[in-house]
């Protein structure tokens, strides 16, 4: 029996979540930030009063929402935004990857850090949070080229990270135990088994959107098409926000009626999104900030300079507007799940650096996650202020 008081906190937290989201537009600041510092105060960090059983199912709802986030996310991939923007995304989410990775684990290297775990953190800084990200660009309504490389990079930045971070594996192998193989198989089977899916769920889903209904594809293909994608990818154990970007890439490209199931997706995809920033925000642990040590304060401060330039230097190879240079690492600033997830990959792996790792991991997330969605909402007003300007 479903307890009385799991229905109260449900709709209590969706009431305050409502009431911030109406606060952020009033003191302007980011509603993720704001519902993030929610779930500490309410959950283990602080006052430690949600009921058990909330907490408990965490897992089935955060998949659902970032499966719907990386749906909306593939959504963005059209033909035509790639043919105009393709070779910016690619080029500057490559760039952003390959300098966090190497420059973040040399940086640490440096400073006395163990290989193995300057090698771990520096696939670690690659993650991102494409869930804050792209909430942030909705609550801003923005709009314009800025905007939409964004969007299209957080859209195949993890993929990238993901690659990227079993190589490293890999490598980190071959210097402790010789072993090669295991760590890149793993990465290449998470990657290329979430593609696969993609595909196999979004072929059919593309040639049969609009059919139930002529012309009106309903929210219950878009909602089933999500869970389909989610609940299978995590049976396989395969990336649920690869597999979902990639459904959304091939329904937006190759169905008929493809518009409205994506905008169906939002009109449910919020109720789900509060839930899981609120639980973010509880599953917190706010004791690992006194753990870190050198290397999680080295950490924080290698990856937010080197998102800086990594995203000055991608913009300058991918040829975009100067100022766009210097806003597009500060966009790309929040990490979250995956990187959390990396780090307890890489802790199993290496458990003799397991504690360090998810310490620095979950300490940065903390950071990241209070201050990115900011300078995501900050590089979104200038870059608009910028666009607005040269077209006047």
């Amino acid at each position: 029996m479903t307890s009385p008081i799991l229905l109260v906190a449900i709709g209590m937290i969706f009431l305050v979540g409502l009431g911030l989201d109406r606060l952020g537009h009033i003191v302007h600041v980011p509603r993720v930030t704001m519902l993030i510092l929610l779930g500490a105060f309410v959950g283990p960090p602080v006052l430690d009063i949600l009921p058990s059983a909330l907490s408990g199912n965490s897992e089935i709802y955060a998949s659902t929402a970032l499966t719907m986030v990386a749906f909306l996310l593939g959504g963005v991939l059209k033909r035509d935004i790639l043919r105009t923007h393709g070779r910016t995304i690619i080029i500057v989410s490559l760039t952003v990857v390959v300098t966090s990775v190497v420059f973040v684990a040399a940086g640490l290297r440096a400073f006395g850090v163990p290989l193995v775990l300057a090698l771990m953190l520096g696939g670690v800084s690659a993650a991102t949070d494409p869930a804050a990200t792209s909430d942030v660009v909705r609550q801003e309504r923005a709009s314009g080229r800025f905007a939409t490389n964004l969007l299209g990079i957080v859209a195949i930045d993890d993929a990238w990270g993901l690659l990227a971070f079993s190589v490293i594996l890999t490598a980190a192998g071959m210097l402790t135990d010789g072993t090669s193989g295991e760590a890149i198989l793993h990465g290449l089977r998470e990657a290329g088994g979430a593609i696969l899916l993609g595909l196999a769920i979004g072929a059919p889903a593309a040639a049969l959107t609009g059919r139930v209904k002529a012309g009106e594809p309903t929210l219950i293909e878009a909602v089933g098409i999500v869970f389909l994608c989610a609940g299978l990818a995590m049976s396989i154990g395969v990336s649920f926000l690869l597999t979902g970007m990639v459904c959304g890439a091939v329904v937006v490209n190759f169905a008929r009626h493809h518009a409205r199931p994506f905008t169906e997706i939002e009109r449910i995809e919020w109720p789900f999104m509060l839930m899981f920033f609120v639980m973010a925000g509880a599953s917190l642990d706010v004791a690992e900030l006194g753990h870190v040590g050198l290397a999680g304060a080295l950490y924080i401060i290698f990856r937010f300079v080197v998102r800086i330039a990594g995203g000055w230097l991608g913009g300058l190879l991918a040829a975009v507007p100067k100022v766009e240079r210097h806003l597009t690492g500060l966009a790309l600033m929040p990490q979250a799940g995956v990187a959390i997830g990396m780090a307890l990959v890489a802790g199993e792996r290496f458990p003799e650096y397991a504690e360090p790792l998810l310490a620095v991991t979950i300490a940065s997330t903390i950071f990241f996650e209070v201050i990115g969605p900011a300078l995501t909402q900050f590089a979104l007003r200038r870059a608009a202020l910028a666009e607005g300007k040269a077209s006047t």
